[in-house]
């Protein structure tokens, strides 16, 4: 990609970031709030300030929909339209070693996307009626902590040494 390229991409990303927070900020200061003020949240999100209103926030609710729908759908389309092309190159691959090599390497970069969009979509795509702070509690600290986490494991699979450590560590385990 050449620079010019990846500086529009990177302005387009900055953006459309600023916008979206931009447009839930403002919809956030229309809205009244009363009782507690305490978020009760692993952070500060849109969704538990939305539970602490005492007014309606279904406007807030589109846009949560429609700008979560944007910031998810588009890279995961970005995402897919590039496997697509990686895939038709892997399979013009002539060695079945050079074709496994490659399949394990994309392998492990979709689970890891696969995992992290998942549980975005769970916390931001169900309706309003069935969000619970549990839930949101234990999605946000997964998206947030566990698959970052992961990465570096799933990522280092692909190490000859690293499975066979991970293999002695499990048989030693199961022989116990």
């Amino acid at each position: 990609m050449s620079h010019r390229v990846c500086s529009i991409v990177m302005a387009v990303v900055y953006s459309l970031g600023l916008f979206g927070a931009m447009v839930h900020t403002s919809c956030m200061s229309l809205l009244s709030f009363c009782g507690s003020h305490t978020v009760s949240h692993y952070f500060c999100d849109i969704l538990p300030l939305l539970t602490l209103s005492c007014s309606s926030t279904h406007v807030n609710e589109i846009l949560l929909f429609i700008i979560g729908g944007v910031n998810t759908l588009a890279p995961t389309l970005a995402i897919l339209i590039s496997y697509a092309f990686i895939l038709t190159s892997i399979l013009h691959i002539r060695s079945t070693e050079g074709r496994s090599k490659a399949f394990g390497t994309c392998s492990s970069h979709l689970m890891a996307v696969g995992i992290f969009f998942g549980s975005i979509t769970f916390m931001y795509f169900k309706p309003p009626s069935s969000n619970t702070m549990d839930q949101e509690k234990l999605s946000s600290v997964f998206y947030t902590t566990v698959i970052p986490m992961l990465n570096p494991l799933i990522y280092s699979l692909r190490n000859k040494d690293v499975k066979n450590a991970l293999r002695r560590v499990v048989v030693g385990r199961q022989s116990s």
